[in-house]
């Protein structure tokens, strides 16, 4: 007899999903799933969206196979953060957010943004209710990165390609990367950014920033 473990996980998952994505809805609160490999600098974009952004009304949740540093550092800038330790796992699930959405007030909030744990496999595979999913690429990592993990690039609403300060220093065909994500997702804006130059950070911050007001509006014609 064959047991369809992955189905089963993954319908599981679904339905918790669907749960956190309508009461996010309910309470008019944007919530986006960051993605990216480790060292990519997901951290590094939610601390440019806290600086250019500042009007919005923020909390993050942080995964992490283990520590607190990503938190706390957010924490610092006087931003709530809640940090999930998955103790191995690769990813965060939908469940997990329900759990971490618990602690908020979500009254209160304009934007939740979650740090996925660093993984181009597993978080493209798992809903966690989000309203839009965001992944950043680096130009440290190579151009062949769409080629070599497709499901995450078809499935994002915006990439955001960082560390473009180092293009100069890397092996870096950004044309041939440009038009190898246009064919797998011609629908998601590609912005390029360099947190340590500034460079992109307020498009980064209008695009939360307008997509955060569309989902109040919608709550409002409710």
């Amino acid at each position: 007899m064959r047991i369809e473990v992955n189905k089963n996980i993954l319908a599981s998952n679904a339905a918790a999903a669907g749960k956190n994505r309508e009461r996010l809805r309910r309470h008019g609160v944007f919530m986006v799933n960051l993605m990216a490999s480790p060292g990519a600098g997901k951290t590094s974009a939610i601390i440019k969206a806290i600086e250019r952004a500042p009007e919005l009304k923020m909390a993050v949740i942080e995964g992490d196979i283990a520590s607190e540093i990503d938190s706390l550092t957010i924490e610092a800038m006087g931003i709530t953060a809640l940090q999930i330790n998955t103790g191995g796992s690769c990813h965060l699930t939908a469940s997990m957010i329900t759990s971490a959405l618990n602690y908020l007030d979500l009254d209160v909030l304009d934007l939740i943004v979650i740090e996925n744990v660093g993984n181009l496999v597993c978080p493209a595979e798992f809903d966690l209710g989000e309203t839009a999913r965001v992944m950043i690429a680096s130009i440290a990592e190579g151009d062949d990165k769409p080629d070599k993990y497709p499901l995450m690039f078809r499935q994002v609403d915006l990439i955001l390609l960082n560390k473009m300060d180092l293009l100069p220093y890397c092996d870096f065909d950004l044309p041939r990367f440009r038009q190898v994500v246009t064919t797998l997702n011609p629908a998601a804006p590609i912005l390029e950014l360099s947190c340590k130059e500034n460079r992109g950070v307020a498009g980064w911050g209008e695009w939360l920033t307008g997509a955060t007001a569309s989902t109040r509006a919608a709550k409002a014609a409710d």
